[in-house]
């Protein structure tokens, strides 16, 4: 990749000027990436899923647009990389069972090592770590979150991160390097298969330092560790694009007013079928 594409892409998350690699700035990066960079499904439930080539993802990040797991962590490790970073992805796979100990393979995961230390490193979770965590068994505490990492034995060799507060509570990652063309095939099911929950559901989240915002259909959430989470219900299309924009800082200049009226139907649609089935 050119130099050139990186720009709008730093300039997005707020960096400028010349950057040596180390764990402050990594841990920057992170920061600034999961504040300004939504983790997002709207182009997938439009029916045109991007594809998930780094430089196609850096472009779209620096044009205001967000991604899930295989453009957010595929675009931020080329930026990282770019900069000079030690970075190595991973095939990952994310559970709503507690105690699953497979590798799926629905998930990029990252690890960069830094000033002699190997950090694990996801921008594509949306409600994960708002820091790199240490590549090393632990409980971790971020800002009231609680998360721990240990060794996934067996066969896998690898890592389990467990996120006990969140819907899917692990992901398991290999320890062995992937190349992205490992995650076309998933990619191709997540972005086009009926029974996918991105097809489903549109999901948009964003992760800063007081908590997670997320948006599930026509649901507004902002969930705080020491209060829980607090809802609204988007009442019409109105609020629902201030809040893509506003909230979680998606850019909306790519939806004409057919894939406004579209991505709303969508919303509504979706939403209705979600009352009906809590009422059965």
């Amino acid at each position: 990749m050119t130099t050139g594409i990186f720009d709008g892409y730093l300039r997005r998350l707020g960096i400028t000027g010349p950057h040596t690699p180390s764990a402050e700035g990594l841990f920057a990066l992170q920061r600034a990436h999961l504040e300004r960079v939504p983790y997002e499904n709207i182009d997938i439930q439009l029916g045109r899923p991007p594809g998930i080539d780094p430089e196609l993802s850096v472009r779209r990040f620096g044009a205001g647009r967000g991604g899930y797991c295989f453009h957010l962590n595929g675009g931020f490790a080329a930026l990282l990389e770019r900069l000079g970073y030690d970075v190595t992805r991973h095939v990952g796979g994310v559970y709503e069972e507690p105690d699953a100990r497979e590798v799926n393979g629905n998930h990029l995961a990252l690890t960069v090592r830094v000033d002699g230390e190997a950090y694990f490193v996801d921008a594509g979770l949306g409600d994960g770590p708002y820091e790199p965590l240490p590549l090393r068994e632990g409980t971790y505490d971020q800002g009231g979150f609680r998360y721990r990492l240990e060794r996934l034995d067996g066969a896998e060799q690898g890592w389990t991160f467990h996120n006990t507060g969140g819907p899917f509570p692990v992901m398991n990652f290999r320890s062995a390097p992937a190349t992205m063309d490992e995650f076309a095939g998933e990619h191709l099911r997540l972005s086009t298969a009926e029974d996918s929950p991105f097809i489903r559901t549109l999901a948009v989240l964003r992760r800063d330092a007081a908590g997670i915002d997320l948006l599930r259909g026509r649901v507004l959430s902002h969930i705080d560790p020491e209060k829980g989470p607090v809802e609204r219900e988007l009442g019409s299309s109105e609020e629902f694009f201030d809040a893509l924009s506003g909230v979680f800082g998606r850019e909306l200049d790519d939806l004409t007013p057919a894939d406004r009226i579209a991505l709303w139907g969508r919303v509504e649609q979706a939403h209705e079928a979600w009352l009906a089935s809590r009422q059965a």
